[in-house]
């Protein structure tokens, strides 16, 4: 049977504003981009692939244009910025994110790998094997990688500590709780495909009976007694904002609270609201035009 195509949607740019238009294609697009750039020319061009044409709109052109625009506007050299469109076998898909897909040591305790890429691990290192794909999240993204490094960070040895994964994506930071000894691991997505590619990714790595991973709506999940002592919130700003009681809610005292996929002239607003919240902001990073904050619930409010 003929494996149909996919359609590869790319950006033409420089490698000065790479990893901005890396982050604008999987905004827009809520997947991971492929990147290659020509050493001689310095030329980069960064893509994403889906499996039917229809996801192509002129909404997601708008909004490339209207991105592409912003990344110019704020200083750095976009290049040509091109957009272009064309159909490619999925052969050359997957062997373009083998050229370009790598693996990601967190330190010494966490290894994110491919599964074509053999490498010995290192004493009671865990590994997330996760092969690129059609969903978001491979841990190349800088705020996936800050998530990672805080996971690994905050992991207790000998303690029982619980983690919720708020838009898990593919999973990948669920799989890397359960792997790294957190439980119970319990992660939600409101995209019913980011949820079935995160169930499939927990089986392919034989943690699915460690995670319960949902389809629900950060906006109208129910209230509950539950509390967590890690939550990850990968959102937007104005939804971060606008659900800060619900995620704070989850939190026990002591308890550490990572927000990531903020663009960095937003974060301000949103740290303010979750420090009146009676958080304090413990570990930040900026990357690119991406800033992420680990933040410690100190007391009850």
């Amino acid at each position: 049977m003929k494996r149909r195509p996919l359609w590869q949607i790319s950006v033409t740019t420089s490698i000065e504003a790479e990893d901005a238009v890396v982050e604008l294609l999987a905004r827009v697009f809520a997947r991971a981009a492929a990147v290659y750039t020509n050493e001689e020319t310095r030329i980069t061009i960064a893509s994403v692939y889906c499996s039917r044409r229809s996801e192509w709109t002129p909404r997601k052109r708008a909004a490339l244009e209207k991105g592409l625009e912003k990344i110019a506007a704020s200083g750095l050299d976009i290049g040509a910025g091109k957009i272009s469109a064309k159909r490619v076998a999925r052969e050359d898909w997957s062997e373009s994110w083998k050229r370009h897909f790598k693996p990601i040591a967190i330190g010494s305790r966490l290894l994110i790998k491919p599964s074509w890429v053999k490498r010995r691990l290192r004493k009671n290192q865990a590994v997330v094997v996760l092969d690129p794909g059609l969903s978001f999240g491979t841990g190349n993204h800088p705020t996936t990688a800050f998530c990672l490094r805080q996971l690994v960070a905050g992991r207790k040895k000998g303690q029982c500590q619980s983690f919720w994964d708020v838009g898990t994506g593919s999973g990948i930071l669920a799989i890397a709780a359960a792997k790294l000894g957190y439980v119970p691991v319990h992660a939600m997505d409101f995209d019913s495909e980011a949820v079935r590619v995160a169930n499939e990714n927990a089986r392919k790595n034989k943690v699915s009976e460690k995670i319960r991973i949902t389809r629900q709506d950060i906006t109208r999940i129910a209230a509950s007694a539950r509390r967590y002592d890690f939550i990850v919130a990968n959102l937007i700003s104005n939804l971060l904002i606008a659900e800060c009681k619900r995620i704070v809610g989850r939190l026990r005292v002591g308890g550490v609270l990572v927000l990531a996929g903020i663009l960095k002239e937003e974060f301000a607003d949103v740290q303010k609201v979750y420090e009146r919240a009676g958080l304090r902001l413990i570990a930040e990073q900026i990357e690119g035009e991406w800033q992420s904050g680990a933040f410690l619930r100190s007391s009850q409010s």
